[in-house]
């Protein structure tokens, strides 16, 4: 079957919520045949919300997907799409190479000029910080068109880029009914020292015995170990509740029965200061209130506009155990949670994010040929 749009991804999976639930859901709902071609995964499903998945063999680390982006570039053309949305540098310059006569959408998820600086000594990171810029620019300049997660990444590519946020989905359960009773927080997603696990559990630690912490995601810096050896060490352990990675819709359920949601991202990583998780609109539809970091500029007027939350220094586990302490109050949690659910379903949420993702095909590819009925 001919495909209008593929999604190129070199290292997300089948069922990537912005690719997937989001950009795909919308893009097939308003009648484009979609494919999503992705690295494969176990029990990958042959089809997700309107869109086909196609999926191949990825060679390990980064060497190899750099390896692997002719290979990427002759999978895609093989497709024949109309277009070719990419979600990472690698899989961009894959969909440059493949494009003819392909309109090609680049997707910026996250700040990729300072992706290096974690594995680079300081005196080299200004240096990986500017190639790493000049490569994504000029890749920017070739594509048709630039779409970006958040406002602030449009900065590094000197052309109009079109924004498409990673605001709310419609919610799949009812909101959380705030009550007096001992507190559970909630982590939900990816979690690593830099996301500030260590933080969390010395907060956790200066809270009342009975407040507990329910995870839902996985550990992305293999610091698990550590997490589970200081837990025990400080008496933690049992009040403790480790989930693993969930579908979308088992988060939504766990979200609608904890009371504060945990966005504990630390400084000194350009991603964090210009976050704009999935986590943050899903503790919102649950109705959670949030604790989350003052330095995320994005995330922060996110949070102020709405009023869902509070905002700290993350790197103080006092300052964030006394965010839960002020939450302890039901009355507090319930309109800071009723005001967020609101702006969630309303100003930031996903309808009006994909509206401007499909009024931007509509200008490359005109009219969708199979509008859904």
């Amino acid at each position: 079957m001919p495909v209008d749009i593929l999604m190129l991804s070199a290292a997300h999976p089948p069922d990537d919520v912005r690719i997937m639930r989001k950009q795909g859901a919308a893009l097939a709902a308003a009648g484009w045949r979609v494919t999503h071609l992705c690295p494969t995964m176990p029990d990958a499903p042959a089809e997700m919300a309107g869109v086909s998945i196609s999926t191949y063999a990825r060679r390990p680390g980064w060497w190899g997907r750099i390896r692997n982006i002719p290979r990427l570039a002759r999978l895609a053309r093989r497709i024949q799409p109309r277009a070719i949305m990419a979600h990472e540098p690698d899989a961009w310059l894959a969909a440059l190479l493949a494009r003819a006569p392909a309109r090609v959408v680049l997707d910026v998820h996250e700040h990729y000029p300072s992706r290096l600086d974690q594995r680079l000594p300081p005196p080299l990171r200004p240096v990986a910080r500017f190639m790493l810029r000049l490569g994504c620019r000029a890749m920017a300049q070739r594509a048709d068109a630039m779409v970006v997660a958040k406002d602030g990444l449009a900065t590094d590519y000197r052309r109009d880029c079109v924004p498409v946020r990673n605001y709310a989905l419609a919610p799949a359960t009812p909101p959380r009914r705030h009550a007096p009773g001992p507190l559970k927080l909630l982590h939900l997603g990816a979690l690593s020292r830099a996301r500030g696990w260590p933080q969390m559990l010395a907060a956790l630690a200066l809270s009342p015995w009975d407040t507990e912490l329910v995870i839902a995601g996985r550990f992305t810096d293999g610091s698990d170990a550590d997490f589970f050896t200081e837990a025990e060490q400080r008496g933690l352990r049992p009040r403790i509740s480790f989930r693993g990675w969930l579908p979308p819709d088992e988060m939504a359920r766990l979200a609608a029965c904890a009371d504060i949601n945990l966005v504990l991202f630390q400084p000194g990583d350009e991603n964090h200061r210009l976050a704009l998780p999935h986590k943050l609109a899903d503790g919102m539809l649950a109705g959670l209130p949030v604790i989350a970091p003052d330095f995320a500029t994005e995330l922060a007027a996110m949070v102020r506009e709405a009023g869902c939350g509070l905002l700290v220094d993350v790197t103080s586990p006092a300052a964030i155990a006394a965010a839960i302490t002020t939450l302890a109050d039901p009355a507090a949690r319930a309109a800071m949670g009723e005001a967020g659910r609101a702006a969630a379903l309303g100003r930031f949420g996903w309808a009006g994010e994909a509206e401007t993702l499909c009024a931007l095909y509509t200008r490359l590819l005109g009219s969708a040929a199979h509008p859904a009925l």
